[in-house]
C-alpha cells in the first residue's frame, strides 16, 4: 500500500471544495454570483458551508422516496465524525469539516442547524417559539458560520457583528418562506409563519410579516458596513438581491403569492449588480 502524503490529502481537499462549488452553482445562481464577489480566499469555505446546508435541506425537502429520518441521522453522525477525525469520504462533508476546523466554527452552531432540519421531519406548523427556534437553526447560525470565515479569527469583530449577521440570515429566511409559501403548503404540508392560515392568507397578515422582515433587514444592514472589505461586497450583493425580491413580493397581492413562485430575472440581477458595485465603490452601501 502506498502511504498517503499530506500533498495527496491536499488534492482530495481541493476536489472536495470543488464539489461545494458545483452544488452552489447548481442550486442557487444568486448565491453563486454573490460568492464570486467575495475575496477569492473566501470562495472555498463559503461554498463548503452552502454545500453542507444544501445537503441537509435536500434530505428534508426532496428525498421523498427515501427514509428521511435515517438519512438525517446518518448525516448528523457522519458530520461530527468528519469534524472530529479531520476527514470524510463524502466530499461535501470533507470540505465542510475542513472549513469548521480552519475557521473555528463552534460545534454548537452545527448542532443547532441540524436540529432545525430535523424539526422539518416532525412539524408541519409552528407556534411563535418553534418559529423562532427554526429560524435560529436554519438561518441565523448559518450566517454566524459565514461570519466566522469572514472574521478570520478576529473574535472581537465576530462578537460585534454577531447580532446583525443573525438578523440578516433571519430576513433572508423569512423572505424564502414568503416566496415559497404555496409550495411549502401544497407539496410539503408545511406552514412556517405562526398564527397564519395559508388558506386564508390576506393583506393584513402579509403586511405584518413584511414589517418584521424590514426590521431584520435594517439590523442586518448595519452589520454589512462593518464587515472586512474582503467580504463586504459579496454580502452586500446578496442583501441587494433579497431586498429586490422583498420589494417585488411587497408589490404583489397576498393571493398572488399563493399562486406563483416569485423570482428576480437575470436581466434585473445584472442591473442590480452594476448598481451595487457603483454604490460599494463610493462607500454608499
Amino acid at each position: 500500500m502506498v502511504p498517503v502524503t499530506s500533498d495527496q490529502k491536499h488534492l482530495f481537499d481541493d476536489a472536495s471544495h470543488r464539489c461545494g462549488r458545483v452544488i452552489t452553482n447548481t442550486y442557487s445562481t444568486s448565491f453563486s454570483l454573490a460568492i464570486r464577489f467575495l475575496n477569492r480566499d473566501f470562495h472555498a469555505p463559503i461554498h463548503a458551508i452552502y454545500g453542507f446546508v444544501r445537503l441537509a435541506d435536500e434530505i428534508v425537502d426532496s428525498f421523498h422516496d427515501f427514509p428521511k429520518r435515517e438519512l438525517m441521522q446518518r448525516l448528523r453522525n457522519e458530520t461530527f465524525e468528519a469534524i472530529d477525525s479531520g476527514i470524510s469520504l463524502n466530499p461535501l462533508l470533507n470540505a465542510f469539516q475542513s472549513t469548521v476546523g480552519r475557521y473555528g466554527i463552534e460545534h454548537g452552531l452545527v448542532d443547532t442547524f441540524l436540529r432545525s432540519m430535523e424539526m422539518d421531519l416532525e412539524r408541519t406548523a409552528y407556534d411563535q417559539r418553534g418559529y423562532e427556534e427554526y429560524i435560529l437553526g436554519s438561518a441565523e447560525v448559518v450566517g454566524l458560520m459565514c461570519l466566522k470565515v469572514f472574521c478570520e479569527g478576529d473574535e472581537v469583530l465576530y462578537e460585534r457583528l454577531k447580532a446583525p449577521a443573525m438578523k440578516l440570515g433571519s430576513a433572508f429566511q423569512k423572505i424564502n418562506f414568503l416566496r415559497d409559501m404555496h409550495t411549502d403548503h401544497a407539496a410539503l404540508g408545511r406552514s412556517y409563519f405562526p398564527g397564519i392560515d395559508v388558506n386564508d392568507f390576506n393583506e393584513q397578515a402579509k403586511q405584518r410579516i413584511e414589517a418584521d422582515i424590514l426590521a431584520d433587514f435594517a439590523a442586518g444592514h448595519e452589520g454589512i458596513t462593518g464587515l472586512p472589505k474582503r467580504a463586504r461586497f459579496g454580502v452586500y450583493l446578496a442583501y441587494v438581491y433579497y431586498m429586490a425580491l422583498f420589494r417585488k413580493i411587497s408589490g404583489m397581492h397576498a393571493a398572488a403569492i399563493l399562486s406563483e413562485r416569485i423570482r428576480i430575472s437575470d436581466s434585473q440581477k445584472a442591473t442590480l449588480l452594476v448598481g451595487s458595485y457603483l454604490r460599494h465603490s463610493i462607500n454608499r452601501i
